[in-house]
């Protein structure tokens, strides 16, 4: 949509430029289920007093200036336009099961549905048969860690309205004790060889891949155009619980290390199912994972980001890690095997600068060569690869919209060349992941998603054997 530029214009970040190309046209789909029918004019006075609308981007349209810019313009927002109210069940074939109506009308939404240009980038869809809201955000606005902040902020605690939600964060280890100057050191030494070591091979693996090496072809491998073919959308359920048993047997393990293993053992599971001793033992899947870079933002935080004069910017800050999942048989396996070798080639990743340096790539890109080049390169390395893998830290306690408490927050976005996408979202002692496939090249998503539902479950009975025995 052309416009002149004005003086109180601001101009797309890079990152939002690239999630404008019609190739990667990202919109992100959350979803917040309540446990009482929306009482709408109660839901819309609650988004009136919200972060939404007293944030600047999301009172702004993307506007494009006489030398081709995109710019945010500031516009008054009228909310009737982007409240979206659908009545009637979304599904009638479903027998009555939400949860089914509602990934069908997200999978929908992931491949034809675009955002009028018309108001700025966001709506809500309130499927009242369904009792939930499906909060539709382009990602130019911002990334997923800053969207969710912004989101559950409006929201309080249930059973104490006073107090805001608070999200969950992904500790840091504790740092060992200095038992001597010389080991203090020595560690450091090591640390910095360690760093540069890694971060050479995966920065080289990275451009390798973005540029010509691609993964070996199986039954869930997307490809260039893929991003237009049909999807379906299923969700695994997992249990924080389950995941910090297998966390405890395992030392120095963590919760990414836990969902990572499960992904390694739910995907060679499908496969063993699929097709039976065709595929070749080691062979490597490479998941692109989101890594946030900066600090999630907490109330204070939002405020701060909302001012113009903030050194902080609210935008996109992410970069990305290649997740190498190799293939191996399940069979007479030890189900946490799958969870030690996910941990070695994490830790080995957080030594590397891999994430910095895909974001200040993508940043250089788009700033001296311009979207198309930008772009071209980023589905590139989407084509190569074979899946798409985040995990956000939602409330660690069950929260409310007003007095509705919410019983289910689940997150997902537009389809991408993968064939196979998965986004998994915590709340409140659990962790749903919702994944989304080309029907056409995965036909059983449901049976897939058992396959990562019964890995936890196996890894948990193993390392309950663990902890039992020391």
């Amino acid at each position: 949509m052309a416009s002149p530029a004005i003086d109180s214009d601001e101009p797309l970040t890079p990152a939002g430029r690239l999630f404008l190309r019609p190739e990667m046209n990202q919109i992100i789909h959350c979803v917040l289920g309540v446990k009482n029918p929306f009482d709408i004019e109660v839901f819309k006075s609650q988004i009136q007093e919200s972060f939404l609308l007293k944030h600047p981007r999301f009172c702004s349209l993307m506007v494009v200036d006489r030398g081709g810019r995109e710019r945010w313009r500031r516009t008054n927002v009228d909310l009737d336009r982007h409240l979206i109210v659908v009545d009637s069940p979304v599904n009638s074939e479903s027998g009555g099961d939400d949860e089914a109506s509602v990934n069908e009308y997200l999978a929908e939404m992931s491949t034809g549905s675009i955002l009028s240009p018309d108001k700025p980038l966001w709506e809500i869809h309130l499927l009242m048969a369904h009792k939930c809201a499906v909060f539709r955000i382009h990602h130019a606005l911002g990334d997923g860690i800053s969207l969710m902040s912004m989101l559950v902020a409006g929201c309080r605690k249930v059973g104490d309205p006073d107090a805001a939600a608070s999200m969950g964060t992904v500790g840091s280890k504790p740092r060992k004790s200095r038992e001597n100057w010389w080991q203090y050191y020595w560690n450091g030494f090591v640390g910095l060889i360690g760093v540069m070591w890694f971060s050479l091979v995966f920065v080289v693996e990275f451009l390798v891949k973005m540029l010509w090496l691609s993964d070996r072809k199986t039954v869930i491998s997307g490809g260039d155009g893929v991003e237009l073919w049909p999807r379906e959308l299923v969700t695994a359920r997992f249990r924080l619980d389950d995941m910090k048993i297998v966390k405890k047997a395992l030392h120095d393990a963590t919760i990414n290390d836990v969902l990572f293993g499960v992904i390694s053992c739910g995907l060679s599971r499908y496969l063993d199912h699929r097709t039976p001793n065709a595929v070749q033992e080691g062979i490597q899947l490479t998941g692109l994972a989101m890594v946030n870079l900066r600090k999630q933002p907490g109330p204070q935080e939002l405020s701060e980001l909302m001012n113009k004069n903030s050194k902080s910017r609210w935008g996109n800050k992410f970069g990305f890690l290649m997740i190498p999942v190799k293939y191996h048989k399940t069979s007479g396996t030890d189900p946490l095997l799958y969870v030690k070798r996910a941990k070695v080639m994490l830790d080995r990743k957080k030594q590397s600068l891999e994430a910095h340096f895909s974001y200040k790539v993508g940043d250089i890109m788009m700033s001296y060569f311009g979207s198309n080049v930008a772009g071209f390169l980023n589905y590139r390395i989407i084509c190569n690869t074979t899946f798409t893998i985040s995990n956000v830290v939602g409330p660690q306690e069950a929260i409310a919209i007003k007095d509705n408490p919410v019983t289910y927050m689940r997150v997902n976005s537009s389809s991408l060349p993968h064939a196979l996408t998965m986004h998994m979202l915590s709340y409140a002692g659990r962790a749903d992941m919702q994944i989304l496939v080309a029907k056409d090249i995965i036909p059983d998503p449901e049976l897939l998603a058992k396959c990562f539902e019964d890995s936890l479950l196996e890894m948990k009975e193993a390392a309950s054997a663990i902890i039992k025995s020391t």
